[in-house]
């Protein structure tokens, strides 16, 4: 395996709170360099181990994120939580079932996990070439319907499956005790978050709102620094409501589909990815609301 400095301009080590770390990968695409970790993981450790929220999207990709983890704890990971659907959030399974962790994932997302992975491991032997050796598709060994609570090392991890968001399956993970909430694909800040075809928008808001309602004074996003609950509202539930409120109006107005990119997102030109995506998520928005 590489030094963990190989990797250190791929994956940036947050500290959050009292052993809990964001490691934060690039916010651009999937690539050779980053073997799909354009993502944000979360890493919290005990003195019974470690507990790592998000795999890696890759196997190599885990050996990636595992050098990083080095770098903070020599505990052994031992529990792997999927957050969702998308590749960096269960492909790096594998790795980590080899390592003895567990891994722990909702039902709906495993379904997802299962109906997309062959489109997955398509589109990442495009992005990532050579990077992709090793990689197959590996499901969770602990799987539940809405609510699974982790006790480990002293501290109660709450999984919490509550709809659709950005996947079918998406979760979030309170950590009461370290007032930490671990959100996957749920919250984007930094980069426009990507409305793509597993999404369902009007049930990401409410989902939003239910994590929301634990009021964490930390959130690690799935793409992302670590950041508040102010930001994260700002920059992802604030960003749903404007798409469909005016993706709304468009309809209502009797526009089509290809008016959609003119509606004003420019409150949200800031973040990283704007101009790639923003045309992208409001026709995608349209077609989605088209038919609700």
């Amino acid at each position: 395996m590489l030094p963990a400095s190989a990797f250190a301009e791929t994956l940036a080590v947050q500290p959050v709170t009292d052993g809990v770390w964001a490691i934060v990968g690039p916010l651009e695409q999937r690539s050779p360099e980053n073997l799909a970790n354009n993502a944000t993981f979360g890493l919290v450790v005990t003195p019974d181990g470690a507990v790592l929220i998000d795999p890696g999207g890759s196997w190599q990709g885990a050996e990636m994120l595992h050098a990083v983890i080095r770098t903070v704890t020599d505990q052994p990971v031992l529990h792997v939580i999927n957050t969702g659907g998308q590749d960096h959030r269960w492909l790096g399974n594998g790795y980590w079932q080899a390592q003895g962790a567990t891994v722990i994932a909702s039902e709906a997302a495993v379904e997802d996990h299962r109906a997309r992975a062959d489109d997955h491991m398509i589109a990442l032997s495009q992005f990532l070439g050579e990077g992709l050796g090793g990689t197959e598709p590996a499901y969770a060994d602990v799987t539940f319907e809405t609510d699974y609570r982790l006790e480990f090392g002293g501290l109660t991890f709450q999984i919490m499956h509550r709809g659709a968001a950005h996947t079918p399956g998406d979760s979030f993970v309170w950590l009461e005790e370290r007032d930490v909430m671990f959100t996957g694909d749920i919250v984007y800040v930094d980069r426009l978050l990507g409305n793509g075809p597993a999404r369902d928008t009007d049930s990401w808001i409410a989902v939003f709102e239910a994590m929301a309602a634990h009021q964490p004074a930390h959130i690690v996003p799935g793409h992302g620094g670590a950041t508040d609950l102010a930001s994260a509202t700002r920059d992802t539930h604030d960003y749903l409501v404007n798409l469909r409120t005016q993706i709304g109006a468009l309809i209502e107005a009797g526009g089509d589909i290809m008016d959609a990119p003119q509606i004003d997102q420019s409150a949200w030109a800031y973040l990283d990815q704007f101009e790639a995506l923003a045309g992208r998520n409001a026709q995608a928005t349209f077609e989605e609301m088209e038919w609700e």
